[in-house]
């Protein structure tokens, strides 16, 4: 009985197709999904209904359903992404606007943090509903952001526009080509080009004369590029990145009792060893051998000898580490970042090119997770790409000490009782006099000086 007043309530569904998922197993619920799916084919469903009709439960005869309706054009909102725990809030940037068609995994926005640039990615195909947030305000993690229209136009409208995109330039030749304007008489020529005389300026009153007005700012982004003008003003937001840097270097300097000391380093020896195995070095590893990695290597080298200059102030302690993580100062067009090498005195010149190389490709590109730019022991900072002569860097906190390295510059220098040219790079080291002495910091850039000059130091451990 309560399989025909089932069947019957099947059967009585016109509206719309349907379609029925039975699950029996024996006796009369198999005899009662036979006759439930008999009665679905009877209705032809389509391959894709607008309705689910799913027979969940048997008992005793009686079918439970559970209705569901995949909703086209479904309005679905997306937040911001989840951020590290040292970061807290984030500027918001929007690559679409509202009516944008998108396809699944586009990138749709990106919040710039102190630390990184992190890209929101529609999570499927639609069209943008509304942006919820002014563009380039201040966003925490997990805010609502966009609410995006799903279904087939987000889909559909990027190749829709590439046809009418091909066809625009036939139009263009279609259209015959307008004639030039008659160039004008003579005359209003002359008219244009005659200047008009002017009063001496030392007989117009202050009052009169004319001011720019000033350029208010705008939430969108400035190309600094192209700002011109002679008494203009364009008032442009600092990124997230920049004011970390800034707050950053601040407190070093407040904080920090800095001091630096200076050599200078004979690059000939290792200039001869690039001209020498440059070529042998690139074919085996498919890698240039630069000057940074004997710089690191040496550096790591000369933290061994003085595991002072790798340890850090924490409140009334000094930690010493056992381990050697160099931060390498990478300038990007957002600002300057320092992504990590890990376990550096377990490198060859090799690994360090590669790591480097890498690193510094990601952080161009803006790809860099927090965790590369996390930690750190020791920073080295290379002005010398610039064409930097000299300087004094600023310590990375909570390092206690960072190496600055400048240009190389053909100098006459006493060698052997002889006066000879060789290039030179004068290096300088910034530490921290409360934990570091002028004893450990001399030795230490000495120790540099010596493993740059003669890499073969590093094989003898001299």
């Amino acid at each position: 009985m309560a399989s025909r007043s089932l069947i019957s309530k099947l059967n009585s569904i016109k509206s719309t197709p349907t379609r029925i998922v039975a699950l029996g197993r024996c006796g009369s619920n198999s005899r009662l999904a036979g006759a439930i799916l008999r009665s679905s084919s009877a209705h032809n469903c389509p391959s894709t209904p607008s309705k689910h009709f799913y027979l969940t439960s048997l008992i005793d005869q009686r079918a439970y359903l559970h209705l569901s309706r995949p909703f086209l054009n479904e309005i679905l909102t997306i937040e911001s992404p989840a951020f590290a725990e040292s970061i807290k809030e984030g500027d918001v940037t929007f690559l679409k606007k509202v009516g944008d068609a998108v396809a699944e995994d586009e990138e749709i926005a990106k919040v710039e943090t102190d630390k990184t640039t992190i890209e929101v990615k529609s999570p499927k195909s639609g069209v943008i509903e509304a942006i919820l947030v002014p563009d380039g305000s201040t966003i925490t993690a997990n805010m609502p952001i966009i609410k995006l229209r799903v279904g087939a136009a987000g889909a559909a409208a990027p190749k829709a526009e590439a046809p009418a995109a091909a066809a625009a330039p036939k139009k263009e030749e279609a259209k015959p080509a307008a004639a030039a304007p008659p160039p004008p008489p003579p005359q209003q020529q002359q008219a244009r080009v005659t200047p008009v005389p002017s009063a001496p300026s030392h007989s117009i009153p202050v009052a009169q004369v004319p001011v720019t007005p000033f350029v208010a700012s705008s939430s969108a982004p400035v190309d600094i590029s192209k700002i011109s003008g002679t008494r203009a003003e364009t008032r442009v937001k600092m990124s997230k990145m920049r004011q970390t840097v800034a707050s950053r270097l601040k407190t070093a300097q407040n904080t920090c009792a800095m001091l630096t000391t200076f050599n200078e380093i004979n690059m000939g020896n290792l200039s001869e060893l690039r001209k020498a195995y440059g070529d042998q070095f690139q074919k085996k590893h498919n890698l240039k051998l630069g000057f940074m990695s004997a710089f690191v290597k040496a550096a790591a080298y000369a933290l061994q000898d003085q595991p002072v200059v790798n340890a850090t102030i924490e409140g009334n302690e000094i930690v010493y580490r056992d381990y050697i993580d160099i931060s390498v100062a990478v300038a990007t067009p957002k600002g300057l970042v320092v992504p990590v090498l890990r376990n550096v005195e377990r490198m060859n010149y090799a690994d360090i090119e590669r790591e480097i190389s890498s690193l510094g490709e990601r952080a161009r590109q803006n790809k860099l997770a927090i965790e590369d730019m996390q930690g750190g022991t020791f920073t080295i900072s290379n002005g010398g790409v610039f064409g930097s002569l000299f300087g004094t860097p600023i310590i990375n906190p909570p390092q206690s000490a960072i190496l600055g390295m400048h240009g190389i510059f053909d100098r006459p220098i006493a060698l052997n009782g002889q006066v000879v040219i060789k290039p030179m790079m004068f290096v300088a080291l910034t530490y921290d006099h409360r934990l570091i002495d002028g004893r450990e910091a001399v030795t230490f850039l000495r120790k540099i000086k010596s493993a740059v000059e003669d890499p073969r130091t590093l094989l003898l451990d001299i």
